[in-house]
């Protein structure tokens, strides 16, 4: 069993900041990506950002210049940090990693999400 868990999620005003965080446990060999994704009520997730094992990084085109992904390989984790927030960043936001599990098994898991809400 595979287990990502997220935190850091809440409240914050127009214009502040916040940084998600998601552990991964369980019987893991390796982890290839990790990374955010958000959904919003009526639509489709999206990704926000990407972080692979050796530290390349992809963004969204909103989040460039405002969030920035890390991981902590020796952690199997994975952070968000994010800045200068706008109410249109409002949603779940769900981690993400692809990874072998026990057996060799190539595993695509997700966290179980956690609110963020950008509001005065």
């Amino acid at each position: 069993q595979v287990q990502l868990v997220e935190s850091g999620g809440g409240l914050v005003q127009p214009g502040g900041s916040l940084r998600l965080s998601c552990a991964a446990s369980g019987s893991i060999i390796s982890i290839y990506v990790m990374g955010w994704y958000r959904q919003t009520p009526g639509n489709q997730r999206e990704l926000v950002a990407t972080i692979t094992s050796s530290f390349t990084t992809n963004y969204a085109d909103s989040a460039k210049g405002r969030f920035t992904i890390s991981r902590d390989n020796a952690k199997n984790t994975v952070y968000l940090q994010m800045n200068s927030l706008k109410p249109e960043d409002t949603a779940v936001y769900y981690c993400n990693a692809v990874l072998v599990a026990a057996l060799g098994s190539r595993l695509n898991a997700w966290g179980q999400g956690t609110l963020v809400t950008v509001s005065s």
